[in-house]
């Protein structure tokens, strides 16, 4: 079984546990750590988890918001971390003290129960990855910061039964909204985040390769609201807005099942 829950998902910082079960064997992949260490701990004791379940921690680039407490995490309970050459470059190289596992656009990567092919996406960083995973029944694709979606990142996430989705803005209240005009430029440019409507056309896109469930992430909270997120990705996906589950900030998602 693949279940996965958001501990945190915006600009405050973005992590998400990923868990496949085997049988009595279970795999616990972090996706992200931008956290402080003692709120990862919180959070993770929330999601009924203890930091040293962790099996492996996936990076997928050098913004604070997502390495976090990445290095301090990995040190403390010898977890190996998964980076792209471009995003430990990007973090200064810091010594991970032989943790460090570089790894780079479609390259297969085996954890236990679960397999996970990190993919190049289109963002203003040295090298981003994300990344789609299988326990090799149900697959996931976890899509944040990107400015557009590509016929690469598609071509990754065909077959993908659940998705965790950037929906960072909506593209009116972008423009109305108080960012300066050349932070605007940057998020709503090819290399920066994902608006609503460009997530409602990637799910369109994947619906016939079995997409069913979407959870909206990496929500700006001066540009978005889940409301406007929820009927966008709702109205493609051929739902209920009700049916949409929505990560925030300050306490993420529930669990949920690929």
């Amino acid at each position: 079984m693949l279940r996965f829950k958001s501990l945190g998902s915006g600009s405050s910082g973005n992590a998400t546990v990923i868990q496949a079960r085997g049988g009595a064997a279970v795999t616990h992949l972090l996706v992200d750590c931008g956290l402080g260490i003692r709120q990862m701990d919180r959070r993770l004791g929330q999601a009924g988890l203890l930091a040293d379940q962790i099996d492996a921690i996936f990076i997928t680039h050098e913004h604070s918001d997502h390495i976090g407490c990445a290095r301090t995490l990995a040190l403390r309970e010898r977890i190996p971390v998964y980076m792209s050459a471009g995003t430990w470059a990007g973090c200064g190289q810091p010594d991970f003290d032989g943790l460090l596992r570089i790894v780079s656009d479609g390259q297969t990567v085996e954890v236990g129960e679960l397999r996970f092919v990190p993919f190049a996406v289109p963002h203003d960083t040295r090298e981003p990855l994300q990344l789609h995973c299988t326990d090799g029944v149900a697959r996931l694709g976890v899509l944040t910061d990107l400015g557009h979606i590509s016929a690469h990142v598609l071509a990754h996430l065909s077959g993908c039964r659940a998705l965790v989705l950037e929906c960072n803005h909506d593209e009116q209240l972008l423009a109305d909204g108080p960012y300066p005009w050349f932070l605007k430029r940057r998020v709503g440019g090819d290399h920066g985040h994902l608006a609503n409507s460009a997530a409602a056309q990637a799910v369109q896109a994947l619906l016939p390769a079995g997409l069913k469930l979407v959870m909206a992430a990496h929500l700006s909270e001066k540009n978005n609201t889940p409301a406007l997120a929820r009927e966008a990705l709702a109205q493609a996906l051929g739902c209920g807005p009700q049916d949409i589950p929505v990560a925030d900030g300050p306490s993420g998602c529930g669990w949920l099942t690929a």
